[in-house]
């Protein structure tokens, strides 16, 4: 086999591992605060999971912006769904 078919065989092995990206995902608390700055290392499902990790440091949980802010956005408008149902009056 030549070093270049050897070459596509492992390029070919490797991008078959790769599977579908990751989605990205905002965690509801960030670890903020000594070294982390600001929103800091937002990667905890619960505020428990945050503090087990600031426990010792001199950091601290906060809720995630980026989070606390999508969460006041309102629901998204389907503009192919048909209009709603006036109630009619007798």
């Amino acid at each position: 086999m030549t070093r270049t078919g050897a070459a596509l065989i492992a390029a070919a092995t490797i991008f078959s591992f790769a599977g579908a990206p990751a989605h990205a995902r905002d965690f509801p608390y960030c670890l903020q605060g000594g070294e982390w700055g600001y929103p800091g290392n937002c990667q905890f499902e619960s505020y428990q999971q945050c503090m087990v990790t600031a426990s010792g440091t001199k950091a601290y949980c906060d809720v995630n912006p980026v989070f606390a802010f999508r969460a006041q956005q309102p629901a998204p408008i389907d503009e192919s769904a048909p209009p709603p149902r006036r109630a009619r009056r007798h």
